[in-house]
């Protein structure tokens, strides 16, 4: 039998309405089997949709599972940063912290004025990126193998691979053919002093095609890892991701003095009504 159950579409790292990555979030899930909410995922046909079911772990606010169209995701950022903006705005929660359980563990979140920023998770494959796979990239990305400066593995869940280009022209210019079933971020700086440090553009598999994410906090996380370890960027900075799909995407990233790294953006309520399910 069918229930009605709240439900909200809310715009991630958006500096306006419907220039960010939009998140489908179900607040009341509890009772739906994991074939309800991969049905759901699919017929939304969005990047992420979010489910928000009871927690388990006593420190935590509430749990959350995340689904792409096709399958379920242990952690995903802007599912995370659009659901925290669902809750709050749902309970009236007025405090500052917020944790989530997900499948990657607890996630701490934060908000500090209109921003929302999650702790980026621990990196669970990390290193350079072998030889041969590099030169399946470039050929995917329709790029030369020495276009690439740089490349390493910065997997915190989806399974990301990252290449350096040399600035964001490069970035914005990529017109990838097809990656398999690779997820790749490409990342180029912008001139000193422009708006951004960075322009970043992320990939994935999808339907046996290769697509673009509009703006992706999970692969920003990992980037920021990698770019603060090797002092390619210092804190704060501010990526910018979506331009491609004409999006305006803005990636707040900062680190804490013991090194943890906050991933973090604005959050805006599109849509707001019920869902039978």
């Amino acid at each position: 039998m069918s229930l009605v159950r709240r439900f909200c579409q809310v715009d991630v790292f958006a500096e306006v309405p419907y220039a960010g990555n939009p998140v489908a979030v179900v607040l009341d899930a509890e009772g739906l089997s994991t074939e309800q909410m991969q049905r759901f995922a699919a017929w939304t046909n969005l990047s992420e949709t979010a489910f928000v079911v009871p927690p388990t772990m006593a420190t935590a606010d509430y749990a959350l599972r995340m689904f792409t169209p096709s399958t379920e995701l242990p952690f995903a950022g802007h599912p995370t940063l659009g659901t925290c903006h669902a809750w709050i705005s749902a309970t009236g929660t007025i405090k500052d912290r917020v944790v989530q359980e997900c499948k990657a563990g607890a996630i701490p979140i934060r908000r500090s004025g209109e921003v929302l920023a999650f702790a980026a998770p621990p990196l669970v494959r990390s290193g350079p990126v072998e030889e041969p796979l590099l030169a399946e990239i470039a050929a995917g990305l329709r790029i030369d193998r020495t276009e690439i400066v740089d490349a390493q593995w910065v997997d915190n869940g989806p399974g990301w691979v990252a290449v350096l280009l040399a600035d964001a022209d490069a970035v914005r210019a990529l017109w990838p053919g097809n990656l398999g079933s690779l997820y790749v971020g490409a990342i180029g700086p912008h001139p000193p002093g422009s708006p951004t440090a960075f322009e970043v553009r992320a990939f994935f598999p999808k339907n046996g095609r290769t697509a673009e994410d509009p703006v992706t906090g999970s692969l920003n996380a990992s980037l920021g890892e990698w770019l603060l370890r090797t002092g390619r960027a210092q804190a704060p900075y501010v990526t910018s991701q979506g331009g491609a799909l004409g999006r305006h995407g803005r990636v707040h990233i900062s680190a804490d003095d013991d090194g943890t790294i906050w991933v973090g953006g604005r959050t805006i309520t599109c849509v707001t009504g019920t869902v039978s399910l």
